[in-house]
């Protein structure tokens, strides 16, 4: 569903949402053209839950992300040209290239770190809202991780002082394992958990805990609210958990577009789906799904959504290009901007 919100709004989140898909849907190309820029995640079938969650926030927020980090940054700003270039190791990305994919890091949009160590941002965000609380500032640490995390000691750790301390932190778990069930011994490993919720490893800590579909515009955009309005009024955390459906070009060891080159037709014409992966594309498919629902709403017309599918591919082109030609950095580079 949709929120209340102006059309400009609910057409800036489809916009975010199409800007994800098509950045990964990119990115994915230039691995099969025989790019090599290490191993990467995409975030195909989290978009609206990252897009949503990121416009609620506001410029002076702080973020905390994950190795499946594309779409947390495009959604709160990133130009798509220089995290090309970032991920592919150029001068001209955010990082100057020393991040890559794993570590990139747009300091100036408000991501105080991104992190390939599962569950290693958890922490990070509690110490961002500590400082906040402690400088008597009003701003909020939001952290984005995935299901795995929760398995790691820090986690629990962390959900006991940010409640011991009433932190202004929202612990944003996106759970992208639901369809994994029929998954093969070649596929990855399930969960360790033994929580039969996964809300019920926060509220022990007395900590206000939600299990929304990520993929419901509306739903993120409520819980979201709640949980900035919790924190902003020095009322504590809020754990929130986003859940999605695996994407099937996930589940190979390398991520390939199984589903195809998303055609946006499909939300009004289902004779455009195939028979392969037909389930995801009816019902699990959020970039779809926002472009159905904005449609039915009367926000757009068809024209106008494959207009602005059209921009955006647009964009994407010219950040390909950007980071295509953007050279390498110098050798002797290799030592400045380090800690040690």
């Amino acid at each position: 569903m949709l929120p209340d919100l102006p059309r400009d709004e609910i057409k800036d989140i489809l916009r975010k949402c199409l800007l994800i898909r098509r950045f990964e849907e990119a990115l994915i190309g230039l691995h099969r053209e025989g790019g090599s820029f290490g191993h990467f995640h995409v975030y195909i079938g989290e978009e609206v839950t990252g897009a949503v969650a990121m416009k609620a926030l506001r410029s002076d927020d702080k973020s905390f992300t994950t190795h499946r980090n594309h779409g947390h940054l495009l959604a709160r700003g990133a130009d798509p040209g220089r995290l090309l270039a970032e991920i592919m190791g150029k001068v001209t990305g955010y990082n100057k290239g020393k991040g890559g994919t794993l570590h990139a890091l747009p300091g100036e949009l408000g991501f105080l770190q991104t992190s390939a160590v599962v569950g290693g941002v958890i922490p990070l965000a509690a110490g961002a809202a500590y400082a906040a609380k402690q400088l008597k500032k009003d701003f909020v640490s939001i952290c984005m991780f995935g299901d795995g995390a929760l398995e790691e000691g820090a986690c629990p750790e962390t959900f006991n002082i940010a409640a011991l301390w009433s932190l202004p932190v929202i612990f944003m778990c996106e759970n992208n394992s639901l369809g994994l069930g029929e998954r093969k011994s070649s596929d990855y490993s399930g969960s360790t958990n033994a929580a039969r919720q996964l809300t019920d490893l926060a509220k022990p800590y007395g900590i206000p805990s939600y299990a929304i579909d990520g993929t419901d515009v509306k739903a993120v955009h409520q819980a979201m609210t709640d949980a900035l309005a919790t924190a902003r009024a020095g009322k504590g955390p809020t754990f929130i958990e986003a859940q999605t459906y695996r994407w099937a070009g996930s589940k190979p060891l390398w991520p390939d577009l199984l589903t195809g080159v998303t055609d946006l037709s499909m939300a009004w014409d289902k004779s455009k789906i195939p028979q392969d992966h037909r389930q995801w594309h009816e019902a699990h498919d959020p970039v779809l799904r926002v472009a159905r629902e904005v449609l039915e709403a009367g926000l757009m017309s068809r024209e106008q959504v494959l207009e602005l599918d059209g921009e955006v591919r647009s964009d994407i082109g010219k950040g390909v290009l950007f980071a295509k030609e953007s050279p390498f950095p110098a050798p002797e580079s290799a030592f400045e901007q380090i800690f040690a």
